[in-house]
């Protein structure tokens, strides 16, 4: 997303990290509690949509979130251009990746002669070999479908999936798997302290998850509060109104399976799914 990990390993690195994780510890091996997690969760198409449309209230404000695959701007942030519905960035290996898949899916597309560039700028806000073109040429990927279906499979891949996998691990229900998914949208899953593992990590020293035989809001308010933490410890996060008023206020009405209508607010402006 928008707002990437900082660690100045690229996402590749800390994805291989990820998954050797997943193949070597317990953290995603379901407890015997996870078979009460209900069936529905967040990769239903319909929870999906509101996820997405969550999101982008966040990143984008507005509900509109496929709107935004010809987004591209910098920020401010330290991660060079920050572009598209899960906010690739140019200085955080995931925008270097995606292009990538593009490229292999469609050669000579009008994205792939940056490649040298996005490789060189990686890890830094440069700008070197991509302006001026890039933006216009990222807006005119964009009206391809292939790009499109590009953008929609890496933020499955590194985002949302490995997200309610682990949601569902912990036992949570629709919420939570938000929860999770928006904060590694937000921090990556590197190994710095405020990425998404180590939010995870600190939830856990007082509270545990219902597959660990925890109450479920009760360690959601964990999760939040250790997510809050980690957003202040960044200049460009320190806005913690994602979390406040929107997330916050569904586990306060106890919406754990985020059900419509919902009502929430983002740096101040109202949103509402009916």
């Amino acid at each position: 997303m928008r707002h990437h990990p900082s660690a100045p390993a690229t996402r590749r690195t800390a994805l291989a990290l990820f998954g050797a994780a997943l193949v070597a510890a317990p953290l995603l091996r379901p407890s015997h509690a996870t078979a009460s997690v209900r069936a529905i969760g967040l990769d239903d198409p319909a929870k999906k949509e509101i996820a997405m449309q969550l999101v982008s209230s966040a990143e984008n404000s507005s509900l509109d979130w496929k709107a935004q695959y010809q987004y591209i701007e910098d920020i401010g942030d330290g991660r060079g251009y920050t572009a598209g519905i899960i906010g690739f960035c140019s200085g955080t290996g995931d925008m270097l990746d995606l292009v990538e898949l593009y490229a292999d899916r469609k050669p000579g597309n009008v994205l792939q002669k940056y490649l040298p560039a996005l490789r060189e700028v990686d890890g830094s806000d440069s700008h070197d070999g991509l302006d001026p073109g890039f933006p216009g040429d990222w807006r005119r990927a964009a009206r391809d479908a292939e790009f499109r279906r590009a953008q929609d499979d890496e933020r499955d891949r590194v985002y949302f999936d490995p997200a309610v996998r682990q949601g569902k691990a912990d036992g949570l229900r629709v919420l939570g798997q938000f929860a999770y998914y928006d904060a590694i949208v937000m921090h990556g899953d590197g190994g710095d302290s405020t990425s998404f593992r180590n939010i995870r990590k600190r939830a856990l020293r007082t509270a545990k998850p219902p597959a660990q035989g925890g109450d479920e809001v009760t360690y959601l308010h964990a999760f939040l509060d250790a997510r809050v933490w980690a957003m202040k410890q960044e200049e460009a996060h320190s806005d913690t109104s994602r979390v406040d008023t929107a997330q916050r206020v569904f586990l306060n009405r106890r919406n754990l399976d985020l059900n419509p209508p919902l009502d929430w607010k983002v740096y101040g402006d109202s949103y509402h799914i009916g």
